[in-house]
């Protein structure tokens, strides 16, 4: 039983009625008017685009109204469950059916059809989330990722041959040499799909346009965003780029390439105001759908990296989203993506049962606060307004907003003659229907929100209720005017779709604390060494109480490539800073530069999977977990694993390998790492040579191993020796595990040799 009675129907429209209403209080001149279409079964971005619609169409303001498109009426790319046949209800509703994948389907739905198409009722759902933003040499050593390129000491050496590395992300210079073979002559972007190109005549693409040979990529030159943004350059170049003739090669240099460049929060400059909802968590949905099929066209498997991210919700927008992704994922289908950058900020606050009162103090940039919260009972809101006059206390119970027409509080504080609106929308936990959830969006006249002219803070009151507070925009802060608020933490701060099931999350550690740029200066960017988690990167649980993330790696003061015609169009441009290099190719000048954020570790991941997967072509999302859980490496072993800072730990791709060959579980003590002082070499003659780089202080013991565990041969070499030799010509054809054993540390270590 729910302890909270809510109005019937429409209580799932609340958080977009939020949003608008406080968007019509502080623009009077956008009206806000009664909806007839089924909001309980769409998500907010679709109730927005509803409630926008029937506005447009009552309002006489046609200046305010989107345009048609070349297409007819502009439409909205979403997610929609049907029960039934799906076919059949789209085309009746004149939707467009784009994929299908499980029980969901991706559509484009005419804005003027979202009301029917809801109220029909064989519609369960109908989803779309917000556009999402981007997160922003020595990496491979780090996490153990050298001895996998020496292929004379494993099986073969593991590059990423045979395996399609796919980026989704913004602003790609497609000419950067990275994306060639070291030898200059082979192009390695296979197909790009940009959905912001305006390249569109004949295009069988929902949005923008594909290029499907290297041809057509390298001559299209950058993405249409490239211009402005170089985020992809950079992440494409960490997962997949060759390094040309610099020290910064990515992790899967001789993999293939498969792009989309997708629409974040950036791009809005591109995108015509009547196509705004063409572009969404379902457009990008697409894009994942998009670089896989590519993959198994090749008969490749495939590993997606994203870099980008939105917060997670307690109304439900994510509900079909993760339902796709499970469908899209499985064996050689991998989705990675960034836990997110928010770490370092005040996330979630706790309010106890039993104590009185708690909360914070608001502060972002631009006129509106906003923050999510949810109790399981009857509290208080409070609103205290810090003015240069004194104080001003707003109290509102939230039975009272649950009171009010579709759960939705609006009232308007006047200050100085001055107007300051408050907005609460309640609605169901979706997580735990015996808790409510709130929206709660302040506004102030003038920008910058929470400044010391007009500090805002919010408290819960009530002994009776635990009340959680979750940022959403802005930051949580401490202020002298109110001692007693504070105490929050950065849990919860998990970005979607990171936090989906499916996915691979990754969060971001730290080795470099500072480093030259292409100037001479130091540029000292600390957010620690050794190992340890950047203070920036995301932390769980999320919301529904899982662990994430589920990794870590490099993500501070990573070098990679960065987009010429950023350069060019962006001289002055801040992060143009943190070049380290410079340098010239077939007449144009290109940079590597350093940048942090899980945007950087997440392609360190994805890079060190598509390794594994020219090992294993059939490893699935549950079976990289997997190897996570038995081979990461933890920097505070003292901790309990997986948690919600590190996951499993920093990635450690030889141990991963040999897990993944399956080799580790079989062999008694075998090494995660190969000698420093000795290597191993077969010949054509079928000889094992170990040969030693310096005379032996010790005896060594070297033991060959079959990959399922038996013991073939031992031998030992005494001090003083240079080489060991051993005739493996009577062994049968196939992989085995040389193990040599050594109280010299530099010595001992294991390799896989093939026969």
């Amino acid at each position: 039983m729910k302890l909270f009675s809510t109005p019937s129907g429409n209580f799932a429209a609340r958080r977009a009625l939020c949003v608008l209403t406080l968007l019509a209080m502080l623009t009077p001149q956008l009206p806000l008017l009664a909806q007839r279409a089924d909001f309980s079964k769409m998500s907010s971005v679709v109730r927005r685009a509803a409630m926008e619609q029937q506005t447009v169409q009552r309002s006489r303001q046609r200046s305010a109204a989107p345009r048609p498109t070349a297409d007819g009426e502009a439409q909205l790319c979403a997610f929609v469950r049907v029960q039934g046949d799906c076919d059949e209800v789209l085309s009746a509703h004149g939707c467009r059916l784009l994929a299908r994948l499980g029980q969901v389907a991706i559509a484009s739905i005419p804005l003027g059809r979202l009301a029917p198409l809801s109220a029909d009722l064989r519609v369960q759902r109908i989803e779309a989330g917000e556009r999402c933003s981007m997160h922003m040499d020595i990496t491979p050593g780090h996490v153990n990722a050298l001895p996998v390129y020496r292929g004379e000491q494993l099986p073969q050496a593991f590059t990423g041959k045979g395996v399609v590395v796919g980026v989704q992300d913004v602003g790609f210079d497609l000419t950067h040499p990275t994306f060639y073979h070291r030898t200059e002559h082979h192009y390695r972007i296979g197909r790009l799909w940009d959905q912001l190109s305006a390249d569109t005549v004949g295009s069988q693409l929902y949005v923008g346009a594909e290029y499907v040979n290297p041809w057509d990529v390298r001559r299209y030159a950058h993405s249409r965003d490239g211009l402005m943004l170089s985020h992809g350059t950079h992440t494409a170049g960490i997962a997949a780029g060759s390094g040309y003739d610099s020290p910064y090669r990515g992790m899967a240099f001789e993999s293939d390439i498969c792009l989309v460049n997708n629409a974040v929060t950036e791009d809005t400059v591109f995108i015509a105001q009547a196509d705004r909802y063409k572009y969404t968590s379902a457009t990008d949905a697409l894009g994942f759908k998009y670089i896989l099929d590519y993959a198994q066209m090749r008969g490749m498997p495939c590993v997606v990296s994203f870099s980008e991210g939105s917060h997670q919700d307690f109304y439900g927008d994510d509900v079909l989203l993760y339902e796709a992704l499970a469908s899209l994922t499985g064996p050689g289908r991998i989705i990675v993506a960034s836990a997110g950058n928010d770490g370092a900020y005040g996330n979630h606050l706790q309010k106890p049962a039993g104590q009185e009162s708690a909360g914070v103090f608001l502060y972002n940039v631009g006129t509106k606060g906003y923050l999510s919260m949810k109790g399981d009972a009857p509290f208080t809101f409070r609103f205290t307004y810090y003015h240069p006059k004194g104080r001003q206390v707003v109290e509102i119970p939230s039975a009272t907003v649950m009171q009010q027409p579709d759960s939705l509080y609006t009232d308007t504080l006047v200050i100085d003659n001055e107007q300051y609106p408050v907005a609460i929308a309640g609605y169901p936990n979706i997580y735990d229907d015996h808790e409510q959830a709130y929206e709660v969006l302040l506004g102030v006249p003038k920008a910058n929100f929470g400044t010391a002219s007009m500090r805002v803070s919010i408290e819960a009151v009530g002994r009776e209720a635990t009340v959680d507070f979750y940022r959403v925009g802005g930051a949580f802060l401490t202020d002298p005017s109110n001692p007693s608020l504070g105490g929050y933490d950065s849990a919860y701060s998990i970005h979607s779709p990171a936090s989906a099931p499916n996915v691979i999350c990754v969060g971001a550690t730290s080795y470099r604390v500072s480093y030259l740029n292409y100037r001479g200066e130091e540029r000292v960017l600390d957010h620690g060494t050794g190992g340890v988690r950047a203070d920036y990167s995301s932390l769980g649980p999320t919301l529904d109480g899982r662990t994430k993330p589920d990794v870590m790696a490099p993500g501070t003061n990573v070098v990679s490539a960065y987009s010429s015609y950023f350069l060019e169009n962006n001289p002055d441009a801040y992060d143009l800073n943190q070049d380290v290099a410079r340098f010239s190719f077939q007449g144009r000048t290109y940079a590597w530069n350093s940048n942090l954020g899980t945007s950087m570790s997440t392609p360190v991941v994805s890079g060190a999977i598509a390794l594994w997967l020219q090992a294993n072509p059939r490893l699935t999302p549950e079976d990289v977990m997997a190897v996570f859980s038995r081979t990461c490496r933890r920097y505070d072993p003292s901790l309990t694993y997986p948690n919600n800072a590190y996951g499993y730990g920093e990635i450690d791709v030889y141990a991963g390998l040999l897990d993944v060959l399956g080799v580790a579980d079989n062999i008694p003590s075998l090494a995660t790492r190969q000698p420093a002082a000795a290597r191993f070499v077969l010949g054509a003659d079928h000889r094992l040579q170990v040969l030693f780089n310096e005379p032996l202080r010790q005896s060594a013991t070297l033991v060959l191993w079959t990959t399922d565990g038996r013991r073939l041969l031992t031998a030992t070499c005494p001090p003083g020796a240079l080489q060991l030799s051993e005739d493996l010509s009577s062994l049968p054809a196939g992989v085995y595990a040389c193990q040599l054993k050594c109280a010299d540390a530099s010595v001992e270590g294991s390799t896989l040799i093939r026969r």
